[in-house]
């Protein structure tokens, strides 16, 4: 399953950081996240439970860059 979510990231190399460990967390197939829209694209093992992988994802990703946020 593919989905799109609106996040706030500060700046293009954070944003590419970001992309990176996102791809590496369990029930992540893809990821890309868009700098300039400010977007963030998941494809999402069909197994993988998606509320527990965004969670996953919003811990790793405040340690990269503290002010993250994803709108779910």
């Amino acid at each position: 399953m593919k989905k799109t979510y609106k996040v706030e990231i500060d700046c293009a190399a954070c944003a590419l950081k970001i992309e990176e460990a996102v791809k590496k967390i369990d029930g992540v197939l893809n990821a890309s996240v868009g700098f300039v829209t400010q977007k963030m694209k998941i494809e999402f093992e069909d197994t993988a439970d998606i509320n527990l992988v965004i969670d996953n994802i919003i811990k790793r990703c405040k340690k990269i860059e503290p002010d993250f946020e994803i709108f779910v």
